[in-house]
């Protein structure tokens, strides 16, 4: 018998708060190699390699990330559907609408519908295989699966799941349980019967369609509704907007778990983490012989149980033990590592006084490229611009202020105004205020430009597009 079509439903939406200075709200903490040369999303397909069956993975994402998303599969070479979601409504109906494409593109037989967060670090790959392939008869028989994390802590941060009776390679599952508080999840840990809730399902798709239906008639009409009037833009599947911001919100969990009579939980043992926080890296095997976890440019005396991490800086600590330490760029971080949890609040306060550093890097990504912010002052600012071989800018102007473009590597092709312009390296030209203008890659190289900017005004939104090859 053939194995059946295993179809991935990366779900990329999330913020990652906790994770500030490297998370932000337009860059959150699926973008981010915080453990290899990897992303946590690329790696959450990655681990995928190898399996029997495996079809074309969905990747539900936001309008604000969907270029990341793209771009983050094809560095890996991976072929996504890119279903993106007009609002956020939790993901039940995120995954109702991914369940009415694998359906349509494969009426016969459903697919299994592999649903996987995407910013989870799971270190033992084949373990993870395993538990999946165990779930599989199951999910062919038109149970709903999902995988539970063997504890081996009293964790308070996450919710957990009761096993019932066993079946085979797990257990029917009896009930979900909140997040307890300590003296509640000692006793979960000791009665060896509960795991910790993994948000990972597998299911057929028509499995999870009719249990949706019968549980929850109005999300389910919605989100297929959705899917129905959904429209191509670019490499892109754009969910109907108001048929999608009509459903109710819901995970998964409360609109079909906690209710179907056909649960099934499968343990894993597997290295699981959400990187829920900075202190979870250490949890996870990145620590060295000082528990201190590394990344980047540090230098640690006499430092002891520590997190640091550095981007495009030297980090150096002497006698300090049991801290938080992140420098980017444009922010550093400091805190105990018994409050890791509280980055959340302090980004809180930070969004309160419209700090742009919760909302951008200091490398901010685009579907052409990248710029990056060198200096800034009254009435100017630097930056650099990074262009992709064969990527176009807008066509655009502005109303405050004038530009000065440097080629510092690489061919530009340059409109301005009524001309036309191929600069090299080392040439030069200026855009004045008012003037209509396109910047260029023809290229088979990155263009790399300084642009200086002047004039009264110099924010994102001081651009007015003419034309546009990305639909903004």
């Amino acid at each position: 018998m053939n194995a059946p079509t295993i179809r991935p439903v990366i779900l990329c939406g999330g913020s990652g708060t906790r994770l500030w200075p490297l998370s932000r709200t337009h860059y959150p903490k699926q973008f981010l190699r915080l453990i290899d040369d990897f992303s946590l999303l690329q790696n959450t397909l990655r681990r995928l390699d190898g399996l029997a069956g495996l079809g074309r993975a969905i990747a539900v994402a936001n309008e604000h990330h969907r270029f990341l998303v793209a771009e983050q599969f094809l560095e890996i070479g991976a072929p996504c559907e890119i279903l993106l979601e007009p609002a956020a409504r939790n993901t039940a109906p995120a995954v109702a609408s991914a369940a009415a494409l694998a359906i349509r593109e494969q009426p016969e037989p459903a697919p299994l519908l592999l649903v996987l967060p995407s910013d989870h670090v799971i270190g033992g790959v084949e373990a993870f295989q395993q538990a999946v392939r165990a779930a599989i008869p199951h999910a062919e028989q038109g149970a709903l699966v999902t995988f539970g994390v063997t504890p081996d802590r009293p964790e308070t941060g996450y919710g957990y799941i009761r096993r019932g009776a066993p079946v085979a390679g797990g257990f029917a599952l009896d009930r979900f349980v909140e997040k307890p508080d300590l003296a509640k999840a000692q006793a979960y840990l000791d009665a060896r019967e509960y795991f910790w809730n993994s948000g990972m399902f597998l299911f057929r798709a028509d499995s999870y369609l009719e249990t949706l239906r019968r549980f929850a008639p109005a999300m389910h009409d919605c989100a297929t509704m959705a899917l129905s009037r959904a429209s191509r833009d670019l490499d892109f599947l754009r969910l109907e907007p108001e048929a999608f911001a009509a459903s109710p919100a819901n995970s998964i969990d409360y609109a079909v778990m906690e209710k179907t009579d056909h649960g099934v939980v499968i343990p894993l043992d597997a290295g699981w983490s959400d990187i829920g926080a900075w202190d979870a890296l250490a949890s996870i095997g990145q620590s060295d012989e000082n528990c201190n976890t590394q990344r980047g440019d540090v230098l640690a005396l006499e430092t002891s149980n520590c997190v640091l991490f550095s981007e495009e800086r030297l980090l150096a600590t002497i006698g300090v033990s049991n801290l938080i330490v992140i420098a980017t760029p444009d922010a550093v971080l400091v805190a105990e590592r018994s409050r890791a949890q509280e980055v959340k609040t302090l980004v809180e306060q930070l969004k309160r006084s419209a700090r742009s550093e919760t909302e951008f890097r200091h490398i901010v990504h685009r579907p052409w490229g990248s710029y990056e912010g060198l200096a800034h002052g009254p009435r100017y600012q630097v930056k650099r611009i990074v262009v992709k071989p064969g990527a176009t800018l807008s066509l655009q102007k502005h109303h405050h202020r004038a530009e000065h473009w440097v080629v510092v590597r690489g061919t530009a092709r340059i409109v301005r105004g009524d001309e036309s312009l191929l600069l090299s390296e080392n040439e030069s030209t200026y855009i004045p205020l008012g003037v209509v203008h396109r910047l260029e890659n023809p290229g088979k190289i990155d263009l790399e430009i300084v642009e200086v900017q002047s004039g009264s005004y110099l924010g994102e939104d001081d651009i007015v597009r003419i034309e546009d090859s990305y639909g903004r």
